[in-house]
C-alpha cells in the first residue's frame, strides 16, 4: 500500500472500503490447496465476503447476533469473519482441534444460532452439537468432499450462501453497504474464548477499535509495510492469529498465506519464505530439537563443522545481531558460518527472509531464544494477553534482551503493585468479558487498568520482566523463591524434554514430572541400540532416565550461582508414562498446564515425589483420537538427582 494507513479508521469492513479504491488488485490472502498456491486479490477477498454477509443476512443473522467458526487457517474462514462484522456481528471461532463438548459450551454461551465448518470433521462435531444446543439453526461448510447426503435444511454449501447472497444484492445492492456504515469502532469485533487453564473459558469481547488502533501501533513499532510475507498457521481462535493474521494484516495490506494443512506448514514456510513470522515458544523449542536431532544423525565432519561455527555464533551472533563491536576475525569467522552452517540452516527452516520474528504466549528458555537471535533471526519477544489485543510490552531492535520481554510500546502504560503483579492500560484493553460482569470487574478497574496476574518488575534498563504467574510464585520452607514456569522453560531447552511440571510451594525441596520428546529420545535410542514398544516403554527405561538426569544436573548447576532460585534446584524426579495432553484436560489448546488439573490427577505421584519413596504406581484414564477412554497404568521410577551447594537468599 502506497499511502500511509494513519488516515484509515473505523471498523474494519469500513477501513477496507477505503483500502478497495486504491489495493484492490493486491493479493490479500493465498491459500496451497490441491498443491497450488492459489490467490485472492483484495477485491476478491472483499466481494465473496459482501456475497456471504448478505446471504447471511437473508438467512436472518441480524447485527449483534455472534456466528461460531470452526476450522483451519482458510481465506474463506477469515473471509466469514469479514462478513459476520460487515452485519454488526460478532465473530466467535473456536478451537479446530478442540473436543466437540469443548465447542459446545463456547456455541452455548456466545449464544449462536449459525456456525460456519470447514470440512466434514467440523460438520460432524457441529451436528453432534446441535443436538445439545437447538438454538442452532444452520451449519455453513466450505469443503463439500463428503457431504452431500446430509440435510440441506441444516448442512449448507457457503457456496449457495453466497449465491443467495449475491441474488439479494442484485435486488438490494446497498443491503450490506448500509449495515457496514452503521457500523462504530466501538461495536464488538470479535470474542475469543480464553485458554481456561483455571476453569471454563472466559469470552473476551474485543472492539474494532482495540484491532484496529493496536495493529496500526504494531505496524509503525517494526515498520510493518504493506510488502510483508507472513504465514497464518496458529489457531485462529487464538488472538495471535488475529492480530498477526488478520488485523495487522487488513490495516498494513500485506498478503496473509495460508498452509495447505497442518501437516504441510514446515514445507509451505519455506515456499512461501515469510518476512514476518510469529510462532509460540513450543514451535521454536520442537523447530530446535528437529534441527539437533539431525545434527546427531549427520557425519563426524558436518558434526564438526556445525559445533564449531555454533559456536562462533554463540560467541558473537547476538552482538552483530543487536549492532554492537565485534573483533574482525569474528566477523569473518561469522561470515564463512553464515555461508556454511547459518544460511542454510535458515533457509532449510523456511526462515532465510525473516525481518522480523516475534514470540510469545509464555516465556521462552533464553538458551532457545540466543540459539536464534545467534544465527542472525531478529526474533524478539513480546508480552501480551487475549485481554490486551495481545500487545503490552515488545522489543525493540537493539534493545532486545533474553530475559526481558521488552518496553510498553506507544499508547500503553505498565505499573507494578507492591505483591508484584503487573498491571497496564492501553487503546488494546477489552470491552468486557461477555455474560460474566463480575469477572471483568475483578480484571478491569474503573479507570481502564488490567490486572494480568503475572507476577513481575521493571529492571534498570525499563524493561519488564516476568517471574510466573502471580498465583504460581510460591516459597520454599526456607522462604526461598519458587518460580515454576522459569525451572519448567530452563528444563525445556533440552531436545529430550518435551514438558515439565515443577512442584515445591511449601515444601523443603523442588520435584518435578517430566514428559520425553518421542521424536528426540526415539532418535537417541536408534542411535544407542535401545529398542522399545512404545511411548511408556521408552519413557521408563533406564538409559532414558539417566538421559533425563543428566539435563536435569546441568539445569541444577546453572541455579546454584543464582541467588534467588538456587534453592529451586530439582532434587528428585520422574518420567510420566504418558505425554500431558489438551484432550486429557491437562493442557490448555495452547499447551499451557493446568497446574490444578495436574495436582488432583496426579496427587498419589506428586506425594510420592516428596516422601522418599522410589517407585509409585498410577493408572490413568486417557481419551483416544476416535473419543474412546480407556486408562494406561504403570510402576513409576523416582530417582534422586544431583543438587549443589546453594546460595540462594529469601524472595
Amino acid at each position: 500500500m502506497s499511502d500511509s494507513t494513519e488516515s484509515l479508521m473505523g471498523t474494519f469492513p469500513q477501513l477496507l472500503k477505503v483500502r478497495l479504491q486504491r489495493d484492490g488488485d493486491r493479493p490479500a490472502m493465498r491459500e496451497k490447496a490441491y498443491g497450488i498456491w492459489q490467490t485472492w486479490t483484495l477485491n476478491e477477498f472483499c466481494n465473496e465476503a459482501t456475497a456471504l454477509a448478505a446471504g447471511l443476512s437473508d438467512l436472518g443473522f441480524q447485527r449483534g447476533e455472534t456466528l461460531v467458526i470452526i476450522g483451519d487457517n482458510r481465506p474463506r474462514l477469515y473471509g466469514a469473519m469479514l462478513a459476520v462484522q460487515s452485519l454488526g456481528g460478532i465473530p466467535v471461532p473456536a478451537y479446530q482441534d478442540s473436543v466437540a463438548e469443548e465447542i459446545q459450551y463456547v456455541v452455548e454461551h456466545a449464544e449462536a444460532r449459525f456456525i460456519v465448518a470447514e470440512n466434514q470433521e467440523q460438520v460432524d462435531k457441529s451436528l453432534e452439537i446441535k443436538e445439545h444446543c437447538p438454538r442452532v439453526e444452520k451449519i455453513i461448510y466450505c469443503d463439500p468432499k463428503g457431504l452431500r447426503k446430509y440435510d440441506p435444511n441444516v448442512v449448507v454449501d457457503i457456496q449457495e450462501v453466497m449465491k443467495r447472497g449475491r441474488n439479494a444484492l442484485a435486488k438490494t445492492p446497498d443491503l450490506v453497504d448500509q449495515e457496514i456504515a452503521a457500523g462504530r469502532l466501538s461495536d464488538p469485533a470479535i470474542i475469543l474464548y480464553t485458554s481456561g487453564t483455571t476453569g471454563r473459558p472466559k469470552g473476551v469481547v474485543l472492539t474494532h477499535e482495540n484491532l484496529v488502533v493496536t495493529a496500526k501501533n504494531a505496524n509503525a513499532f517494526d515498520n510493518i509495510t504493506a510488502d510483508e510475507e507472513t504465514l497464518a498457521y496458529l489457531p485462529m481462535a487464538w488472538v495471535g492469529d488475529n492480530a498477526f493474521s488478520f488485523a495487522m494484516g487488513l490495516v498494513a495490506g500485506f498478503c496473509v498465506n495460508c498452509p495447505e494443512s497442518s501437516s504441510t506448514v514446515a514445507q509451505n514456510l519455506r515456499e512461501i519464505g515469510p518476512t514476518y513470522y510469529f510462532a509460540p515458544p513450543r514451535v521454536f523449542e520442537s523447530v530446535l530439537t528437529s534441527v539437533m536431532i539431525r545434527m546427531k544423525d549427520a557425519g563426524p565432519f558436518k558434526q564438526r563443522l556445525f559445533n564449531y561455527f555454533m559456536a562462533v555464533a554463540k560467541r558473537t551472533g547476538v552482538d552483530l545481531m543487536d549492532g554492537k563491536s565485534v573483533p574482525l576475525m569474528d566477523r569473518i569467522k561469522y561470515a564463512l558460518g553464515e555461508v556454511l552452517i547459518f544460511g542454510p540452516l535458515k533457509n532449510t527452516l523456511g526462515l532465510g527472509r525473516v525481518r522480523v520474528a516475534y514470540t510469545a504466549g509464555e516465556a521462552i528458555g533464553p538458551e532457545i531464544f540466543d540459539f536464534y537471535r545467534s544465527i542472525g533471526i531478529n526474533l524478539k519477544q513480546l508480552y501480551g494477553q487475549t485481554e490486551a489485543t495481545v500487545f503490552i510490552t515488545m522489543q525493540p531492535d537493539g534493545l532486545v534482551r533474553s530475559e526481558s520481554v521488552g518496553t510498553p510500546p506507544p499508547g500503553v502504560e505498565l505499573r507494578i503493585e507492591d505483591n508484584g503483579e503487573v498491571l497496564y492500560r492501553s487503546p488494546g484493553v477489552f470491552l468486557e468479558y461477555f455474560k460474566n460482569a463480575e469477572a471483568t470487574s475483578e480484571t478491569k478497574t474503573d479507570d481502564n487498568w488490567v490486572r494480568t496476574g503475572d507476577a513481575g518488575y521493571i529492571d534498570g534498563e525499563g524493561h519488564l520482566r516476568i517471574i510466573d504467574r502471580a498465583k504460581d510464585v510460591g516459597k520454599l520452607t526456607d522462604s526461598s523463591m519458587f518460580a515454576p514456569k522459569f525451572l519448567e522453560n530452563k528444563l525445556k531447552f533440552f531436545p529430550e524434554i518435551k514438558e515439565v511440571v515443577t512442584f515445591g510451594d511449601g515444601r523443603d525441596f523442588v520435584t518435578a514430572f517430566v514428559n520425553i520428546d518421542l521424536d528426540a529420545v526415539g532418535n537417541w535410542a536408534e542411535r544407542n541400540n535401545v529398542s522399545y514398544a512404545s511411548y511408556q516403554e521408552l519413557a521408563a527405561h533406564p538409559q532414558v532416565y539417566q538421559l533425563i538426569q543428566e539435563c536435569i544436573e546441568q539445569v541444577n548447576q546453572s541455579l546454584a550461582s543464582d541467588a534467588h532460585l538456587s534453592a529451586s534446584q530439582i532434587k528428585r524426579f520422574l518420567i510420566l508414562h504418558k505425554e500431558l495432553d489438551p484432550d486429557d484436560g491437562e493442557l490448555t489448546r495452547t499447551r499451557k498446564v493446568r497446574r490444578r488439573i495436574i495436582n488432583e490427577r496426579y496427587g498419589d505421584l506428586i506425594e510420592a515425589l516428596f516422601d522418599g519413596r522410589t517407585r509409585c504406581f498410577v493408572s490413568t484414564e486417557v481419551v483416544f483420537e476416535d473419543g474412546r477412554r480407556g486408562k494406561i497404568e504403570a510402576d513409576l521410577e523416582i530417582r534422586d538427582a544431583t543438587v549443589h551447594q546453594t546460595t540462594s537468599k529469601a524472595a
